[in-house]
C-alpha cells in the first residue's frame, strides 16, 4: 500500500499509524480513540484502525472470525503502531500480535501493558489513584470495615489497585481480611456476585466497598438497593475509571478520572517523535485524579442539580440518536432479508449509509468467499459429497470490491491484492479508516472499511450494523450454494453419469414437453430406439470396464450425429433413444445411416478386440393425444428387434 501524501511531512512523508484495538464501542477505547483522531487531524497523519468485537458474545467461533481482521495487517507498511492489547480478551491473540510486531521492528506504543519489552509503554498510575480513594474513605469518612471488589488476578492494572488497597489498610492499622475480597473479571456481573457474597457473609457489614472499576461498582450498588441498602447512608461504594454511566448514575459514583484522551494524543506524539529521529523514554506515566461524589457522601445538593440538568440534556440527545439508528437498522435488516444477491445488497446498504452520513465505505470480499464447493459443482466428474472448504485464517490473495461508496456515490472498482489492505492509494494525510471483519462464525468473507466518519465510535448500534452486513453476505452464499445443489440434484436426476446424456427421467421430461407442443401444432415426431449388440459378451469376456467404454463410445456417437436439436438418452442398460420433431422417414433413415457409419469409423480407431455395433429401429408418426409417447417408443422398440433379428439371421446364413 504505497501512500501518496501532501501536507505535514515527517522526513519527507505523511505518517501512517496502525491502531490495533477491540471493542471500540466501549468508553475506554472511545476516549483514547478520540485523542488519537484529534492529534492525527491536527498533524495530518493517516490512521488505520484494525478493530474487532471479540469476547463480547460468548461465542468462540464468532471471536475467531472477529480476531481474524488482525491477520490482514501488513506491519511493515506503517510508520508506527498503537497496540491496545489490554482491550483484547484472548491472551493467545494478544501474544501472537505482539510477536508479529516485534518481528516487524515498527515502533509501537502500548497502554498499561505487561508485554511491553521493546514497546513504548504509557502507564496510568493505578496505585496512586487507588491509594487516594481508599485513604479518602478511611480518613474523611472514618470507614473501618472495608471490602474490596478486584479485577482479574493476572491483570497488571488490577494487581496495582489491589496492592494499593492492602497498603492503605496497613498504613491505617486496619486489619486485612481476605474474606472481604471478591475477585472478578472487571465485568458488570461481578458486582452482583460481590454484593451477594457480602450479603451472605457472617462478617460484620462493611462501612465501604472499594471496587476496581465502575462497571462492577454500579451493579453492586443496584443489587444492594434491591435489598433495601442505601448508598452512602448504609455503606459507601467507590469505583474506578469515571465512565459516563457512573457520572450519570444516582447516586453519582465516587471514582477515578483517567485522562484517556490525553493517552491517545501522547501515543501519537511518541510515534511522531520516533519517526523524526528522536529517542523518547520507553515508559511514560500518566497521573489520575480522584472524583469524590455522592456515593461516598461528598456531593452537594447544588452540584447534584447541575448534574441532573446536564444528564437530561445529554441523555435526550443520545436517545434520539439511538432511536434514529434503531429505525435505520430495522429497515435495513428487513430490506436485506428480501435481497438475494450481492448486487442488490449494495443498493440497499448504500441507501442506509446515506441516512447516517457515512460517505466513504467499502466492502471488500475474498475472491473465494463462497467456498470451493460452488467452484466444483459444475464439474461433471465431481462426486456429490464434495467437501466444503472456507477461508478461516487470513485472507485470500485477491479481494473483490462489490461495494465502493466514495463521496456519497457508488463507483465501480475491480480487485486488489489483500497484501495492499486498501483498494486505492491515499493522495493526502489526515484520513481516519476503520477496518471491520465480515464473517459468519469463523468463516472469513472479507472486511469493511469506513473512512472519515465518527459513526463507528459514536453509534451504539454499529456493531449490529456490521453483523447485519455479514449475515446478509452469508444468506447470499447459502442461497447460491442451495441453487447449485439443486442444479447438481437435477443433474443426477436427469443425466446419466456414465454416458453424460439424458437418462430415462431426463428424456421423459425434455421429450415429453416437446411432444405436447407437437400435439397442439400437429407436427410429426420420430423415435429412434438403439440397442447395443453384444454388451454382455464384452462385459463377460473383456471386463465391465470395457463394457462401460463401449457404452460411452456409443453415446458419444449419438451426440456427434445428433446436431439438429435431437434429444439423446440412455434409456437403461444397453438401450438408447433419440427423439426429434418434424422428422420424416427419409430423415430418420439418413440419421440411422449416419450413426452406423460413425460406429464403423470409430471401430477402426479404438483398437479393441471387439467391435461396437448397435441395432436401430425408427418410428415416425404425427403426435396425437390418443397415442402417447411411450406407445411410440414401443413401436420403435419393435422395429429395433426386427433389425436385431435380421442381423442374427444374416450372421447365421453367413456362417453356413
Amino acid at each position: 500500500m504505497k501512500i501518496l501524501m501532501d501536507g505535514d511531512f515527517v522526513n519527507g512523508k505523511v505518517l501512517s499509524i496502525a491502531v490495533i484495538v477491540a471493542g471500540i464501542d466501549e468508553e475506554y477505547q472511545y476516549n483514547i480513540i478520540k485523542g488519537i483522531n484529534e492529534y492525527s487531524e491536527e498533524h495530518n497523519i493517516n490512521i488505520f484502525y484494525f478493530t474487532a468485537y471479540g469476547g463480547v458474545l460468548a461465542n468462540s467461533n464468532y471471536d475467531r472470525g472477529e480476531y481474524n481482521i488482525f491477520s490482514l495487517i501488513q506491519y511493515s507498511k506503517f510508520d508506527g503502531i498503537i497496540f491496545m492489547d489490554n482491550t483484547i480478551s484472548a491472551i493467545d491473540v494478544r501474544c501472537r500480535i505482539a510477536e508479529e510486531i516485534r518481528k516487524s521492528g515498527v515502533p509501537t506504543v502500548v497502554f498499561d501493558s505487561e508485554i511491553s519489552p521493546g514497546f513504548y509503554n504509557i502507564k496510568i498510575d493505578n496505585y496512586k489513584a487507588m491509594e487516594d480513594i481508599v485513604n479518602h474513605v478511611v480518613k474523611e469518612h472514618n470507614a473501618k470495615r472495608i471490602n474490596y471488589v478486584s479485577g482479574p488476578v493476572g491483570n497488571p492494572e488490577s494487581f496495582q489497585r489491589y496492592e494499593a488497597y492492602k497498603s492503605v489498610l496497613k498504613e491505617n492499622n486496619i486489619e486485612f481480611e481476605p474474606e472481604r475480597v471478591f475477585f472478578g473479571e472487571f465485568r458488570s456481573i461481578d458486582g452482583f456476585g460481590a454484593a451477594n457474597q457480602i450479603l451472605k457473609s457472617e462478617l460484620p457489614f462493611p462501612d465501604a466497598v472499594i471496587c476496581a472499576n465502575d462497571a462492577m461498582a454500579l451493579t453492586l450498588i443496584t443489587t444492594f438497593e434491591q435489598h433495601g441498602i442505601k448508598i452512602p447512608d448504609d455503606v459507601i461504594v467507590t469505583g474506578f475509571d469515571d465512565i459516563s454511566v457512573a457520572r450519570d448514575f444516582c447516586p453519582k459514583l465516587t471514582t477515578v478520572d483517567r485522562p484517556l484522551n490525553m493517552l491517545g494524543r501522547k501515543a501519537c506524539e511518541i510515534l511522531t517523535s520516533v519517526c523524526s529521529g528522536d529517542v523518547p523514554p520507553e515508559k511514560y506515566t500518566v497521573f489520575t485524579n480522584p472524583v469524590f461524589s455522592a456515593s461516598c457522601g461528598c456531593t452537594s445538593a447544588e452540584e447534584s442539580q447541575k448534574d441532573i440538568k446536564r444528564f437530561k440534556k445529554e441523555n435526550y440527545t443520545k436517545m434520539e440518536q439511538c432511536n434514529y439508528h434503531i429505525s435505520i437498522l430495522n429497515r435495513m435488516t428487513s430490506a436485506l432479508a428480501d435481497s438475494e444477491s450481492i448486487e442488490h445488497h449494495t443498493k440497499i446498504i448504500n441507501e442506509f449509509l446515506s441516512e447516517i452520513n457515512c460517505n466513504d465505505f467499502y466492502i471488500c470480499l475474498c475472491d473465494n468467499w463462497e467456498g470451493c464447493f460452488r467452484q466444483q459443482i459444475n464439474e461433471a466428474s465431481d462426486a456429490f459429497d464434495s467437501v466444503e472448504e472456507y477461508q478461516t485464517e487470513g485472507y485470500a490473495k485477491y479481494m473483490n470490491v462489490p461495494f465502493c461508496r466514495v463521496n456519497g456515490e457508488l463507483i465501480n472498482m475491480g480487485s486488489f491484492r489483500s497484501s495492499e489492505m486498501y483498494p486505492f492509494e491515499f493522495s493526502k494525510g489526515g484520513n481516519i479508516s476503520y477496518f471491520f471483519p465480515v464473517h459468519f462464525r469463523e468463516r472469513c468473507f472479507g472486511y469493511c472499511i469506513a473512512i472519515n466518519t465518527d459513526i463507528p465510535i459514536t453509534s451504539m448500534l454499529f456493531h449490529t450494523w456490521i453483523m447485519n452486513i455479514s449475515n446478509a453476505v452469508e444468506n447470499v452464499r447459502k442461497l447460491n450454494q442451495l441453487n447449485d445443489a439443486i442444479k447438481k440434484l437435477d443433474k443426477l436426476y436427469a443425466i446419466d453419469p456414465l454416458c453424460e446424456i439424458y437418462n430415462r427421467n431426463g428424456f421423459v421430461r425434455s421429450a415429453g414437453k416437446i411432444f405436447k407442443e407437437c400435439i397442439v401444432n400437429h407436427k410429426t415426431v420420430m423415435i429412434m430406439f438403439i440397442d447395443m449388440d453384444g454388451l454382455k459378451i464384452i462385459n463377460d469376456e473383456y471386463s465391465h470396464k470395457e463394457g462401460d467404454f463401449a457404452l460411452k463410445t456409443l453415446a458419444s456417437v449419438l451426440k456427434f450425429c445428433c446436431t439438429n436439436g435431437e434429444i439423446c438418452a440412455r434409456f437403461g442398460g444397453d438401450e438408447f433413444l433419440v427423439f426429434s420433431e418434424n422428422f420424416n422417414h427419409d430423415m430418420a433413415a439418413t440419421l440411422a445411416d449416419k450413426i452406423n457409419e460413425k460406429i464403423k469409423e470409430i471401430n477402426k480407431t479404438i483398437n479393441k478386440p471387439y467391435e461396437i455395433s448397435a441395432s436401430i429401429g425408427c418410428y415416425v408418426t404425427e403426435a396425437k393425444e390418443e397415442f402417447p409417447l411411450f406407445n411410440i417408443i414401443t413401436k420403435a422398440d419393435q422395429k429395433m428387434y426386427e433389425e436385431k433379428k435380421r442381423k442374427k439371421t444374416s450372421r447365421y446364413l453367413r456362417r453356413t
